[in-house]
């Protein structure tokens, strides 16, 4: 730490984003790259700290005061060689993490955190841009073969450390493409897709094998796989939708927003459409959730030309501003603005949907009441009442539910493996990740349930360890 004192003297600075009328004429990234000498100054306000919650608040433990340092110091080579011992994809969690490190960082108790998340970004940027992600073969061969099931991120930081063990690592992934939610769940505009490719072509180059278009469980049982293999990774996901029962759910235009966010992707990638066509384009929009999924509908919703958009979420009005004295360094219940909220739409909170209503089948109004929490800004305690003369009628063409997901889709691989599912809808496991199938190993969503990219790639990491040492011993 060269400025002591520089936390004091130095005001946060995010990079802005893009102008909105630019923005929505493209699904490019909605945030350019941030100058390197911002990028220093902000480095400057680490606090090099004793005990850096930072280390907590991310689940790779990232060392994020020694890359802070070395950004400072202009040695980014060196950043990029501590950023990436913790971290295989930090292209991905700088540009979509939602930042859990920066909520833990002390400098969060009295001020503005340190831009973490930004100088990540930063770091990655410079050393694809000088060609420094080289990749890194194993010195020698185990001869042991590993099938990774599922290209998501989990599954990509799981083979990328196998294979540098020298395991032979063969993943599988049933869509068209690789990169699970990554390459069809999330918008270009928050992670475009050439991200993905040339980490692929890293891993490749390092010996891992892909293939693609096949259903393990389906085109490919568990035993013909089982059989040429010393052991299985399962990072299928955790993909089931959470439905949503009320009059009126089987009109048409009421969808999934996971089908239509996956469309929009493969549209924007210049890709066939698969189904029936799911478009947000001329019509009245409402998007039931207030979360990261409901968010990316917006975004491309807006960019699909949509009349109007309202994004409703049931929940109370969080608060603008977190009382770090009561939350800190735990992730805080806070009103959260992304990028698409700043291009259009109506923000709806503490809104209840009651029923749809249509004409001949196809979806016309919605009709719901809003609801007040007495008491919960002092209590926490989410008791709705309603609003006397609260209903509300909108007219819409389309209702995407973005309401969370419930666990691991049905899948033959599970019955075929003996990999427990349980209660929550996701796979048991013991501590190294093993399911209750010799052999058979999960990570990630397929074990927590919808969680992170950030908390996937090190559930990826650390059940890669544990395969590593069974195979070994």
């Amino acid at each position: 730490m060269t400025d002591p004192k520089g936390f004091l003297t130095i005001q946060r600075h995010v990079a802005p984003y893009r102008p909105v009328d630019l923005r929505l004429q493209d699904y490019a990234a909605v945030a350019p790259e941030a100058d390197t000498e911002i990028v220093r100054e902000q480095a400057r306000r680490c606090m090099d700290c004793g005990v850096p919650f930072c280390h907590t608040g991310c689940p790779l433990g990232n060392l994020i005061p020694e890359w802070n340092d070395l950004v400072e110091r202009n040695h980014f080579k060196d950043a990029i060689d501590r950023l990436h011992a913790t971290n295989n994809f930090p292209e991905f969690t700088g540009a979509i993490c939602p930042a859990p490190c920066e909520e833990a960082c002390v400098l969060a108790l009295e001020e503005q955190p340190v831009t973490i998340k930004q100088i990540e970004m930063s770091i990655i940027d410079r050393a694809f841009a000088e060609g420094w992600v080289l990749p890194q073969r194993a010195q020698r061969s185990t001869g042991k073969r590993i099938a990774v099931v599922g290209s998501g991120p989990a599954g990509l930081a799981c083979a990328q450390q196998l294979v540098r063990e020298g395991h032979s690592v063969t993943v599988f992934e049933r869509a068209d493409q690789l990169g699970g939610l990554l390459r069809y769940g999330i918008p270009d505009f928050k992670l475009e897709k050439q991200m993905i490719d040339r980490r692929l072509e890293q891993l490749e180059a390092e010996g891992i094998e892909f293939a693609t278009g096949i259903d393990v469980g389906g085109d490919l049982s568990y035993q013909e796989l089982r059989e040429g293999v010393d052991a299985i990774v399962l990072a299928t996901g955790a993909q089931r939708h959470r439905d949503l029962v009320l009059p009126g759910r089987e009109l048409a235009g009421v969808e999934f927003a996971m089908p239509y966010l996956t469309q929009q992707n493969r549209r924007v990638a210049g890709l066939p459409i698969e189904g029936p066509e799911i478009t947000a384009k001329g019509k009245r929009v409402a998007i039931l959730g207030g979360g990261d999924t409901s968010s990316d509908c917006l975004g491309n919703a807006l960019r699909e030309g949509a009349i109007e958009v309202h994004e409703i979420a049931h929940g109370p009005t969080p608060p603008s501003e977190r009382n770090p004295q009561k939350t800190w360094p735990e992730w805080p219940v806070v009103m959260r603005t992304y990028a698409a909220h700043q291009e259009g739409g109506v923000r709806e909170w503490q809104f209840v949907t009651d029923r749809l209503e249509g004409d001949q089948g196809q979806l016309r109004r919605l009709v719901g009441h809003r609801v007040e929490f007495p008491g919960y800004a002092e209590t926490g305690v989410r008791k709705a009442e309603s609003v006397p003369d609260g209903e509300v009628v909108l007219e819409v063409d389309l209702v995407l539910l973005a309401i969370g997901f419930s666990g691991t889709e049905a899948d033959d691989v599970y019955v075929q493996s003996g990999a427990a599912v349980g209660e929550r809808g996701t796979v048991h496991v013991d501590a190294s990740f093993e399911t209750e199938t010799p052999g058979v190993y999960a990570c990630g969503d397929a074990v927590r349930g919808a969680d992170l990219v950030v908390t996937a790639i090190a559930d990826g990491r650390k059940c890669a360890a544990a395969v590593h040492a069974a195979v070994s011993a």
